[in-house]
């Protein structure tokens, strides 16, 4: 019955693959060279431009498309009468043969864009000419702790500056006009093997970034700088550290009761990475983060005396100023199969059950398609999107899934699905206000488990 009731309002599209389009336009005037469109156009992009981007369609001012990361572009002059009119106006080379993941950042007719090694591009978007690029000389070592390639999803622009990220660690801030280095902070201990592949979010003058790297022992973090000087404003670690030291903040606290402390988690780090998915409610003042999966990835090991291991795999509701949690909801308890929650989260207000609701909208890897009240964190409801075998259903009074015990691979080989790769990955999900459709980029696949003896 719950089903039904949320999907009256939630209808949803699974892809096999998903091609974005976003079509360019830029709004200055045609005197002006793309130089100087590129200073004048950031300059102007403050919090209140943020909030209100989906007002201007032609641009596309943060990752997802507008805080709260729908992907939704209300431009119509491209539709299904003419697409097939379309033929190639320019094409940019960014001399690679590896993969390109991001989001382009479109702001009064300038593309702000990553490649391969966390290189940034600045590129008119009327004739495809580059305006600037900006190389962080990552070094090469590098490619050995990433586990996913060399790859970057893009930048945040905000006040005349670009923000990008660099696989090794480093917070860049770049003048938008010639793409040098204003300032650039290490955000990680780079004696231990953290990466950083995600895209930058500014949020009331902060810019919101996490890591990865659990899958070779790290220890999970977002952190808030500040957009203007790089300053660290706050940090919120999303697994607990070594027992015998204080807690960073109170809610470690609470996250510790819920490991195995003669496991020794800490030594590993104990994973929960913040590697992708951000949104921000300005109305409620909530900023949420989702995180990744527990290092290493057997909860045996990781764990031995059980536990939910928070926060791995988790979707966290932060105060944007102060970085305290307000609520969390772990998608995956005890998580042992990689099954993170960073995948995309998407806000949306819906009328559910005859009421208006604030929600937001997860598919993360575990292959449940999670409607959550974003005010609460109470889940709406919670649907299978792919075929999955890990668990059997969702307890409608706890809201945790109900785990297939038999499929337990510290003994024997096991077949789990999904695999690793997740039924939905890094690949962005979107949202259609007018249908009230949500697309995501979905994937069936099968892993075998069996424990290290």
């Amino acid at each position: 019955m719950q089903r039904s009731r949320a999907h009256a309002s939630i209808r949803f599209a699974l892809l096999a693959t998903a091609v974005a389009g976003l079509a360019c336009s830029g709004h200055g005037p045609g005197e002006q060279d793309a130089e100087a469109r590129a200073a004048a156009g950031i300059e102007t992009v403050d919090d209140a431009r943020l909030r209100n981007a989906t007002s201007e369609p032609e641009s596309w001012l943060t990752y997802g498309g507008s805080y709260a990361e729908q992907r939704y572009s209300r431009l119509d002059r491209i539709d299904a009468t003419n697409v097939g009119e379309l033929g190639l106006a320019w094409s940019f080379e960014t001399n690679t043969k590896r993969g390109l993941e991001a989001t382009p950042i479109v702001v009064d007719g300038v593309i702000y864009t990553t490649g391969t090694w966390s290189v940034v591009f600045a590129i008119d978007a009327r004739t495809g000419k580059l305006l600037w690029r900006h190389d962080p000389a990552v070094p090469r070592a590098t490619a050995g702790l990433a586990c996913c390639d060399v790859v970057n999803r893009g930048v945040a622009v905000y006040a005349g500056r670009v923000y990008a990220a660099t696989l090794d660690g480093r917070l860049q801030a770049l003048d938008a006009r010639t793409g040098e280095v204003v300032w650039s902070v290490r955000t990680v201990d780079p004696s231990r093997p953290y990466t950083i592949t995600m895209a930058p979010r500014v949020v009331k003058g902060r810019v919101i970034l996490g890591n990865g790297g659990a899958e070779y022992g790290v220890r999970g973090y977002v952190s808030a700088y500040d957009a203007q000087t790089g300053e660290l404003a706050w940090r919120f670690y999303t697994v607990p550290g070594d027992p015998a030291k204080p807690y960073e903040h109170p809610e470690l606290e609470q996250a510790a009761r819920t490991w195995d402390p003669s496991s020794e988690y800490w030594i590993v780090g104990g994973g929960g990475t913040a590697w992708n998915s951000v949104a921000f409610d300005p109305e409620l003042d909530l900023l949420y983060v989702g995180t990744g999966n527990g290092s290493p990835w057997s909860h045996e090991v990781r764990s031995e005396g059980g536990g939910d291991n928070l926060f791995v795999c988790s979707i966290l509701a932060l105060d944007p100023d102060t970085g305290r949690l307000v609520w969390h909801y772990q998608t995956t308890p005890g998580d042992q199969w990689d099954y993170t929650s960073t995948q995309d989260i998407v806000l949306a207000d819906l009328e559910i059950e005859g009421r208006p609701r604030k929600v937001l909208m997860h598919a993360p890897k575990n292959g449940f398609f999670y409607v959550i009240d974003r005010e609460t964190g109470v889940p709406i409801s919670a649907e299978p999107f792919v075929p999955i075998n890990w668990a059997t259903g969702m307890d409608r009074e706890t809201w945790r899934p109900i785990v297939d015990g038999s499929l337990d691979y510290e003994n024997e080989i096991v077949t789990i699905m999904p695999s690793p790769h997740g039924a939905h990955n890094w690949h962005p999900m979107s949202f259609n206000p007018e249908t009230g459709l949500v697309y995501v980029p979905a994937q069936e696949s099968v892993f075998f488990f069996k424990e290290d003896p």
